[in-house]
């Protein structure tokens, strides 16, 4: 069976102009299940290894990212705290492509618009290597987290329940 030609997204090429070693691996997307347990399930891997990307606003400081292990939900109180916020929301969905540049289920740290400030949940530290979404539905990025924390600018924080 031939080998599927993966387009290159702006995430790849970002990390292609950087240096940075990392694989693009596709996934059937199920449009009524976009959580990273079913991507997980479709990678055949841990779902402790595959990250999601959640936009945020904050009171103080405006939007910032958090990127979380999948099974798992922020908690706002953490993310507020450590984004140097009092308090924080959930980006609104309708707000999400205009202000990142991606949708829903395709939502990567990794070149968005703009670069807004990062956390990456400690949980990955423990990894050799994560998923996070390569900027399109059916289609994550495999690296190592320090080479994510370096090309989204980010931090590790404590950021879930």
């Amino acid at each position: 069976m031939a080998k599927q030609k993966i387009n290159k997204t702006n995430v790849a090429r970002l990390l292609d102009k950087a240096k940075v070693a990392y694989e693009l691996i596709p996934y059937e997307v199920d449009e009524s299940d976009l959580s990273a347990v079913h991507v997980a399930a479709q990678l055949g891997e841990d779902v402790d290894r595959v990250f999601k990307t959640i936009v945020l606003h904050g009171d103080k400081t405006g939007h910032f990212v958090c990127v979380v292990p999948g099974e798992h939900e922020i908690d706002l109180k953490k993310a507020a705290k450590v984004s140097g916020n009092k308090k924080c929301e959930l980006l609104p969905m309708k707000e999400l492509l205009p202000v990142t540049g991606y949708i829903r289920g395709g939502c990567s740290p990794i070149g968005m618009k703009k670069r807004f400030p990062t956390y990456l949940h400690e949980s990955a530290a423990a990894y050799d290597y994560i998923y996070v979404s390569a900027g399109q539905r059916g289609l994550q990025v495999k690296l190592s987290p320090a080479d994510l924390l370096r090309e989204a600018g980010a931090g590790y924080a404590d950021l879930v329940g």
